[in-house]
């Protein structure tokens, strides 16, 4: 009797359970687009309003299951950039509910997104820094061959020489210890040993987006973004392959010089001219694998022409000026640039793992190319090159990029980048240096749904080796510097209109046996949504960047010129801040918004690179990385971006203007950074004051303090019309140097050319540089354009001896299908 009992009790337990668990269950399914163009969308967000930590995503197709107990739900479908929608559902017991969403392009604002500013994606309008966006339209319109021309219409932004600055945060160093990191898809693409960019390596043909951080950004970035951030973001498959061919030729005019110009010593006096062919194509192959190649092929004759043959020069004369080795002679063939590059992506997504992708980009370069650093004089010879100061260089550069990701559903994700990065760079006079980079980065990242928090953490390790003559003075050639570091960001909304962010990073460097160094970097910002177009935002941020191999070790001759090493240059440190305001707007179809910022950055053991008596056992001139004390950049950045939607086939208009000025000061104008060895080998001290050319207000050298930048595009029918225009005001301080070497060469005449510069500089003013472009589409496939660049044909120069570009026509044609 006991043990019936018993059993009657488990058995009503058990059924009473089972009865408990047969809640019943349904299945929500369906699709999801973009209304506009019919793309299905991946990564849509499927959630529960009653618990938005409920959900799931869409897949490559735009479809989505979602399996619910049964009863009433009302259901969130969202995707940045795009309106969200709800819709209400009830959930019945073993059936499957089918809603299809087609999410449209929001009405008030652009809602661009970005992912550069916190490694994930956010709206612009919601980011704590400022941000400039670049699309891939403006890239291809310019008829872009190298991804800075297209870089300096960003507002803010100056490339002088190779040399990006942001918001006047560095002067002229010839590309060599950028203040502004470099990365593609997240990875960086600056070389180990000078920390210089490779603008020509990066491929054009295949750019979803560009994204332009100003400001301090070394916490999520590392050592080079001490002024900023330049994150290009590569382009993966739609549901529709793609294949586009980019052709296009033109020429150089002839520049407003003296008639005596080297275009009238080409064969048959014919004008240097330019050739570049693009092409892409990407597809979805299987349903999982993406598949992107791309190639690029140019030739460019240049404007620059080759330096004429020395002068002879008697044996002693040669001997006191250090020329013992030749000057080498080089012809209009030799300054044929030339270049073929080639680029593939693959990415695969695992069928039987939901979440994992992986793969491996890979790019290959082989360049001709050259590097002047000086012009011959500043009237008859400012398109032909200063004899010893001109460089041929044969490039052979590859980098091979695998990487995996792992992303669960609730919404924890783990990814793995790495990066094989090798130059080997073939170079006249002794020039030549190789290398290799090894970089890895493991991010994880989790996002709390519920409570609106993004956590973001990870580790870095960089080795970057270089074998060369050039650094000989660490002991050795071979050099080796590296680079660990971890990162954490968390980044918390409030009540859906305010966003906190703030982090910490910690940096560790060593170059050779040298003692290593390590840093704390801080950041933290804010964005309050007052309006539902009106944000206002505010940051700080600190900067670190430590010197490279090339700044410390660097040592060389050409001609009369030297760069010298500094084995002592210690890291430049920076504190940034920042409070702007967003307001977007809506004009008919026309929607943007307004944005402006003041800033104020502040930088320690600031590193310049300075021209002047060194050395003149080897070279009587030359130039020198240096510690110049402290300095101050403020100032105002203001933007303006608006477009129309593309589905209007009759008439569009797309803008982007942009307006900036800076105070960039010594804050120690007295302080002794160097001794040099002039007059006669005793030397003088140098101080900001004895070095410059114009110490009003201790304003530093090589900046522009007012800076405007617009691009404009109009739509009518089949014809697109667009004009640029970059204006800078006159550079009011170089280094006095340039005067001293004028009166040196002047008093050696005619046994070296003399050096001309100090004259063009002072009695040139402004800057301003028109571009136009027209171009008809035949049909939807094929596009012809005419690009004109420099319109009005100005002869100008952004930097000390080095003339630009004079005006640029070129045909295109684009096909694509």
């Amino acid at each position: 009797m006991y043990k019936f009992r018993l059993l009657t009790l488990i058995g009503l337990l058990v059924s009473s359970v089972s009865l408990y668990s047969q809640t019943g269950t349904g299945v929500l399914k369906g699709n999801i687009t973009d209304k506009d163009s019919k793309e299905p969308i991946i990564g849509a967000t499927i959630q529960l309003l009653s618990d938005l930590s409920k959900g799931t995503a869409t897949d490559i197709e735009g479809n989505y299951v979602l399996v619910l107990d049964t009863g009433k739900y009302k259901i969130l479908c969202s995707y940045l950039g795009l309106q969200s929608d709800t819709f209400s559902v009830v959930i019945k017991e073993n059936e499957i509910f089918q809603k299809n969403l087609a999410l449209k392009q929001n009405a008030k604002t652009l809602e661009t997104v970005v992912v550069s500013s916190g490694k994930f994606e956010q709206k612009l309008e919601e980011l704590t820094v400022s941000m400039e966006v670049l699309k891939p339209s403006l890239i291809a319109n310019k008829n872009t061959t190298s991804i800075e021309t297209a870089l300096e219409q960003v507002p803010g932004l100056t490339i002088i020489d190779n040399d990006p600055q942001i918001r006047g945060g560095s002067g002229f160093t010839f590309g060599v210890g950028s203040r502004v990191a470099i990365v593609v898809d997240g990875v960086p693409l600056l070389s180990g040993d000078a920390g210089r960019p490779e603008w020509s390596y990066i491929p054009v043909e295949n750019i979803e987006q560009i994204e332009v951080i100003k400001g301090a950004s070394s916490v999520l970035y590392g050592s080079s973004a001490l002024n900023g951030v330049i994150s290009i973001r590569s382009a993966y498959p739609r549901s529709t392959p793609k294949t586009s061919i980019n052709y296009s030729a033109g020429q150089y005019s002839i520049p407003q010089a003296p008639s005596e110009n080297w275009y009238r010593t080409r064969d048959n006096n014919s004008f240097p001219g330019f050739s570049n062919l693009n092409l892409f194509h990407s597809r979805i192959i299987n349903k999982n694998l993406d598949f992107v190649i791309g190639a690029n092929f140019n030739i460019d004759q240049g404007y620059i022409g080759p330096p004429p043959p020395a002068p002879y020069m008697d044996p002693i004369i040669k001997k006191a000026l250090l020329l013992e080795d030749s000057i080498p002679t080089f012809t209009n063939n030799d300054m044929i640039k030339k270049r073929a590059r080639m680029n593939i992506n693959l990415r695969y997504r695992a069928k039987r793992i939901e979440g994992l992708n992986f793969g491996v980009n890979a790019n290959f370069m082989v360049n001709k190319t050259n590097m002047v650093f000086a012009w011959l004089d500043d009237s008859l010879g400012l398109y032909r090159g200063y004899p010893g100061a001109v460089f041929l260089e044969d490039q052979v550069l590859f980098n091979v990029d695998p990487f995996i990701k792992y992303t669960t559903k609730n919404g924890l994700s783990h990814s793995l980048q790495t990066r094989v990065f090798h130059s080997d760079n073939v170079i006249t006079n002794n020039q030549s240096n190789k290398g290799t980079m090894y970089f890895g980065e493991y991010q994880m990242q989790r996002k709390f749904k519920s409570i609106d928090l993004n956590f973001t953490g990870g580790v870095v390790g960089n080795i970057s080796y270089s074998s060369s003559r050039l650094y000989v003075s660490s002991g050795q050639p071979n050099n080796k510097i590296v680079n660990a570091s971890g990162y954490m960001q968390l980044d918390k909304k409030f009540w859906r209109i305010l966003n906190l962010s703030g982090g910490v990073r910690y940096e560790y460097f060593k170059m050779n046996d040298l003692n290593s160094v390590v840093a704390p970097i801080f950041r933290a910002g804010g964005n309050l949504q007052i309006t539902r177009g009106t944000f206002i935002r505010s940051s700080y941020g600190q900067g670190f960047r430590y010197p490279t191999i090339t700044e410390r070790y660097i040592t060389t001759k050409a001609g009369l010129f030297g760069i010298f090493p500094n084995p002592d240059l210690k890291p430049e440190t920076s504190n940034s801040f920042e409070i702007g305001i967003k307001q977007g707007f809506k004009i008919g179809n026309c929607k943007g918004y307004f944005d402006i910022a003041g800033f104020y950055q502040k930088y320690h053991n600031t590193i310049e690179y300075l021209f002047g008596v060194w050395d003149p056992k080897v070279a009587i001139v030359g130039f020198k990385f240096l510690n110049t004390g402290d300095s101050r950049v403020r100032g105002v950045d203001m933007s303006l971006a608006a477009t129309t939607p593309e589905t209007n086939k009759r008439f569009g208009v797309s803008a982007l203007i942009g307006y900036t000025y800076i105070e960039p000061v010594s804050l120690t104008p007295d302080s002794v950074y160097a001794r040099d060895k002039s007059l006669g080998g005793f030397g003088q001290d140098l101080t900001y004051k004895s070095s410059s050319m114009d110490t009003t207000d201790n304003i530093l050298k090589y900046r522009f303090q007012h800076m405007f930048k617009l691009d404009l595009e109009v739509k009518i029918y089949r014809f697109n019309v667009g004009l640029s225009n970059k204006y800078y005001t006159k550079m009011q301080n170089v280094d006095r140097a340039f005067k001293d070497v004028e009166i040196l060469t002047e008093g050696f005449y005619p046994y070296v050319e003399k050096i001309k510069g100090v004259n063009y500089w002072q009695t040139r003013l402004d800057i301003s540089i028109w571009d136009a472009r027209v171009s008809y589409n035949v049909d939807k496939k094929q596009k012809v354009s005419i690009v004109c660049n420099n319109l009005f044909n100005e002869q100008y120069s952004l930097r000390p001896l080095k003339i630009e570009s004079p005006r640029t026509a070129a045909v295109q044609y684009v096909l694509t299908f």
